[in-house]
């Protein structure tokens, strides 16, 4: 495995989690997946396709978000939101983060307490 493989590895890991807050926190403005995709990719989390719908879908069935077909438009579209649990989980992953980001940001600065 060379170098670039190894730091894409490490860099998909370290996005994954954040891809979930990322879309508990968007959506809580219902919206449909692909702008939520567009929307993602331009605040910098670059997701695929294949790797956000079944997102969505394993969101949905933990209760994390709720879905809506719109059906008022010539092609149905699934809107996503968040729901009152989904608001929760991100709420506590909110919380984490901010102690995760200012534990690193003590290392950075080479704090160690």
């Amino acid at each position: 495995m060379g170098e670039d493989d190894l730091i894409t590895g490490h860099l998909q890991e370290l996005r994954r989690g954040t891809v979930v807050l990322a879309c508990l926190l968007r959506l809580r403005t219902p919206d449909y997946g692909y702008a939520l995709l567009e929307t993602l990719d331009t605040l910098g989390f670059s997701v695929d396709a294949n790797t956000l719908y079944p997102l969505l879908r394993r969101l949905e069935k933990q209760g994390l978000l709720t879905s809506e077909w719109n059906t008022d438009e010539s092609r149905p579209r699934k809107f996503y939101s968040t729901s009152p649990e989904g608001e929760q989980m991100a709420s506590a992953l909110t919380d984490d983060w901010g102690r995760i980001d200012d534990s690193l940001r003590r290392l950075i600065r080479g704090e160690d307490s």
